[in-house]
């Protein structure tokens, strides 16, 4: 597994922390994900095999939120 740290801005509350949290974890290939409100940031472990840091970024806007590279 590898490991990366995502920037997720936009969140607010701890609504937006489960958000994040359920369409990172709802990824093939994310093994975990802890969101941080205060840090603005997500850890997540994945099997760079099956999916791609792009692709984590991609759903996290897709749910509202901005992930910068």
């Amino acid at each position: 597994m590898d490991e990366v740290t995502i920037k997720v801005e936009g969140m607010t509350c701890g609504g937006c922390v489960r958000s994040v949290t359920g369409v990172l974890k709802g990824l093939p290939g994310v093994e975990d994900a802890q969101v941080s409100l205060e840090a603005r940031e997500a850890r997540v472990s994945f099997d760079p095999a099956r999916v791609t840091v792009d692709s984590m970024r991609a759903a996290v806007e897709n749910a509202g939120f901005d992930a910068p590279a």
